[in-house]
């Protein structure tokens, strides 16, 4: 069964079972701080879960694409070598909102898998919760029950916390599961072990294939459980485990899900598959690979050094570092793959085909950046390798070339190891614990349980048509983080305040009580569906009513910036052409950041001309044409942009100025009038085909103008009133380029001389010819003396001290002949007699330098120069 069938027939059954069949959600998350990225199949309908929005439908069913390469799921170091982990991989779900629970949730899994996959019976094991006296929480002896209508009970296991109890977090909803387990080998090895033995023991041919979840517990702060109000069911059946099964194969890599990329890659590489385990590794490594990487660019995550573009980065650096290693490509070949790719899974998630341009030329250009990097690491590990005394490498040096350099020390492993070296792996282990522990601490953030002040389900966002308005306090937690300290998260039964989301920033404001007292709010977020308000403290009447009022100066600032966005997106399109689009946006009070997809850096005039356009629409006073809650297909039928990556309810808004029509969440000006003016500060590329644009508007520009304004008049009084100060500039340039020379000369003829008076105060040390002085030249010129002395002079050491404006400086020249002879290193000198002028420096064996603060020193390390040639 082809795995396109295998994936129609799961929906279609849950289809027949009243399901409503719902696409993948984007999986790069945006409005959830506890996940970087969808990780399960449950994790877009949280917000159901918890209550805080209500679904669609009470059962749902999906194929979810979903990413685990970190935080407590994270699968990335194992994919490769063992057959059956993925950092990218489908979750077929059906879900229950309250409504049907265990006895339906059993009899359909069994139904789809044995009846309609035809699966047989007697290779399958199933395992229920045993209880746990810490928790309280009994045997799950109710799905123990319905599965003992459906198989053995020699086939029914107990399983413990780890893995048969589900939880969405530290606190939240969670509940007893039971998996489905498959054993596909062959009869022979059964006879010898059972397979119930060989149940969630990392065996290759006995794996889970499908969990279901009985949420039916809310697990608190304290860490105790409560019952929640509504059952649900959350399931999640792993796709390409599932067609390892049916398709009759012993490995995920032998589906038809990935052989065509493996057959792809063994073309390209001209290496076979099956034949060699390093070149398996690293065929399944890359082919694995690929797919989360081009997913993630069409959903809008593109690489990057920071969050979850740091985590698609190194995903994509791990795949390019296996080929270079193992499969011995030198050049970029991974984005070659995104066409086959493409063809098996463009049907199925079509924003892959509409992407294409953009996937390959993203994944291209970081091979091309990487490969230059790992040259890089190359020229760096034998300089090490080359200069060290002993055949261990400290684990310092390996940690700095992994996070200085980007040069993974594994590869750094490989390589020691094969010229006969070895490193320190304590020192290097300390240091990335260290580093990690770093990261961790400044992440952590502890939360109290949520006291409830007013029960109030439905939460109103007020803000498009007001910024204050009386509002009552229906819940709030205290959070501890290393970066804010102490917090508030305040919920209220309506807001004004609009929660940072589509790329503007949150308001901010404050609470005002009937006596008077201010609690001011520094942030506003949405989590899972629900408007939070950060404040530093708790208002004193929590029951009380307060007047709630949004900052309207820094609220009015956004509003145009964001405007501005929209008007500099039709822009782009006009100007630029239709294949502009947005791919992130960032619109603050002072400034708005708008990515897009463009292969070239814009012109001096197609910046002008994008200026223009935007300003000829906010001279034309256009008037915001607003909907609310209309049908999507509406929207978009209306003309309205759709952004990928951006997930949409069934109803929409749409922000209209003119011919500019968008679906947006967020706040906009009346009208474009109100934006005043358009200034874009800066344009640059931010990787391969996205550029970036940052502009201003309104006081920002009042005030750009202003401070170049002030500028130019303080140029003009320096030029002494010049009617034309750009030519008195030009000839101030020319006039300071000519006596640059005059100097240089000058400087030349002088170390010429000094030369000349130099040669009488070489002496000889031990065969080495040898000086030590403080001169008065410059950088360059003591460059210049040492190797015009060192052209004629066989044998030398030469070390001198100079003081440049307060500063001191040391420059150490050994002939190479001494080099090679006595090991001696000018770098390792100069930086050892750095330490005497307050400084550091280095360079090559032969010629060095150093620099530092204190040049009365330079005496003292004229004379302790002496000790290494005495």
């Amino acid at each position: 069964m082809k795995s396109q069938d295998i994936r129609s027939k799961f929906l279609k059954f849950f289809e027949d079972k009243k399901h409503a069949i719902v696409p993948s959600a984007p999986m790069v998350l945006k409005d959830d701080p506890t996940l970087m990225f969808v990780n399960s199949g449950m994790a877009p309908f949280k917000e159901y879960f918890l209550g805080n929005a209500e679904p669609k439908s009470n059962r749902i069913a999906d194929s979810q694409k979903c990413l685990r390469v970190s935080g407590k799921h994270n699968d990335l170091e194992e994919v490769g070598y063992d057959t059956y982990h993925h950092t990218l991989f489908e979750m077929l779900g059906n879900w229950s909102f309250g409504d049907y629970f265990k006895k339906e949730a059993i009899a359909w899994a069994w139904e789809l898998l044995t009846e309609v996959y035809k699966i047989d019976k007697d290779i399958l094991y199933v395992t229920v919760f045993e209880g746990d006296e810490e928790d309280g929480t009994p045997l799950d002896t109710e799905a123990y029950d319905i599965w003992k209508q459906y198989i053995a009970e020699d086939r029914i296991l107990k399983g413990n916390k780890k893995d048969n109890f589900w939880e969405m977090g530290d606190q939240g909803p969670c509940g007893p599961c039971s998996e489905i387990h498959v054993d596909i080998r062959s009869a022979e090895e059964k006879a010898k072990v059972s397979g119930k033995e060989l149940v969630n023991m990392d065996h290759p041919q006995v794996v889970e294939i499908w969990n279901l979840v009985f949420m039916q517990y809310n697990r608190k702060a304290n860490g105790s459980l409560e019952n929640l109000p509504n059952k649900h069911i959350d399931t999640g059946m792993g796709f390409e485990r599932l067609c390892m099964v049916l398709q009759n194969v012993q490995s995920n890599y032998d589906t038809d899900v990935f052989t065509p990329i493996i057959r792809e890659i063994e073309t390209i590489a001209d290496k076979d598959y099956g034949k060699n385990e390093k070149i398996d590794v690293a065929i399944r490594v890359i082919s694995d690979h690929v797919r989360a990487v081009a997913f993630s660019i069409a959903d809008g995550q593109l690489p990057s050094n920071t969050g979850a573009g740091y985590v698609i980065r190194r995903i994509l650096r791990r795949a390019i570092r296996y080929g270079f290693t193992f499969l011995d490509q030198k050049e970029p070949f991974i984005y070659r793959l995104v066409d086959v790719l493409i063809k098996k899974m463009g049907e199925a998630f079509p924003e892959l085909k509409e992407q294409r341009q953009l996937i390959e030329n993203v994944i291209k250009e970081e091979e091309a950046s990487f490969l230059r990097t790992l040259d890089q690491g190359l020229l760096l590990l034998d300089r090490i390798i080359t200069h060290s005394n002993t055949k261990e490498i400290s684990g310092n040096k390996v940690f700095e070339l992994k996070d200085t350099y980007g040069f993974p020390e594994d590869l750094t492993d490989l390589i020691l190891r094969e010229n006969g070296f070895t490193y320190n792996h304590e020192e290097f282990d300390k240091k990335l614990k260290e580093q990690q522990e770093r990261g961790k601490q400044a992440s952590q953030l502890k939360s109290d349980d949520w006291t409830i002040v007013l029960e109030d389900d439905e939460q109103e966002f007020i803000g498009y048509d007001v910024t204050e308005a009386n509002v009552k306090l229906t819940k709030y937690r205290k959070v501890t983080s290393k970066k804010d300290g102490e917090m508030y998260q305040l919920v209220f039964n309506l807001t004004p305040f609009y929660a940072e989301g589509g790329g503007q920033v949150g308001d901010k404001g404050y609470l005002e009580d009937a006596s008077g007292d201010v609690v001011y709010i520094v942030d506003t977020k949405k989590e899972n569906n629900v408007i939070i308000h950060f404040a530093k403290s708790l208002p004193k009447n929590v029951q009380g009513t307060f007047k709630a009022t949004v900052d309207a100066k820094q609220r009015y600032r956004t509003e145009c910036n964001h405007t501005a966005t929209h008007l500099l997106h039709q822009a782009l399109r006009e100007i630029l052409g239709t294949h502009v689009e947005q791919k992130g946006s960032a619109v603050h009070s002072k400034y708005l950041r708008f990515d897009f997809s463009h292969f070239s850096k814009l012109t001096v005039d197609e910046l002008r001309d994008v200026e223009n356009f935007v300003n000829a629409r906010i001279e034309g006073k256009l008037p915001l044409q607003e909907q609310r809650n209309i049908p999507m297909q509406q929207a978009i039928d209306e003309g309205a942009m759709a952004l990928f990556g951006e997930k949409y309810g069934d109803t929409v808004r749409t922000i209209k100025f003119g011919k500019s029509i968008e679906l947006c969440g967020g706040t906009h000006v009346k009208n474009t009038a109100d934006i005043w003016h358009f200034k874009i500060v800066s344009e640059g590329a931010v990787a391969a085909g996205i550029r970036r644009i940052e502009a201003i508007t309104n006081d920002a520009v009042k005030d750009f103008y202003f401070e170049n304004n002030r500028a130019y008049f303080e140029m003009k009084d320096l030029l002494n009133n010049a009617k034309e100060p750009v030519k008195a500039l030009q000839n101030l340039q020319e006039e300071n380029t000519n006596l640059k020379k005059q100097i240089e000369q000058l400087l030349k003829d002088k170390a010429k001389n000094l030369k000349g008076e130099l040669k009488n105060e070489l002496t000889e040390v031990n065969g080495i010819t040898f000086l030590a002085k403080q001169v008065d030249l410059d950088a360059a010129g003591i460059k210049d003396l040492c190797f015009e002395l060192g052209s004629q002079y066989d044998n030398l050491f030469l070390l001198f001290g100079a003081e440049n404006d307060g500063k001191a400086l040391l420059s150490c020249y050994i002939s190479k002949e001494l080099v090679a002879e006595k090991s001696l290193n000018a770098g390792q000198i100069v930086r050892e007699l750095g330490k005497h002028i307050q400084g550091g420096g280095g360079g090559q064996p032969f010629f060095a330098t150093a620099g530092g603060k204190n040049p009365s020193g330079i005496k003292d390390a004229l004379e302790a120069v002496k000790s290494y040639i005495a």
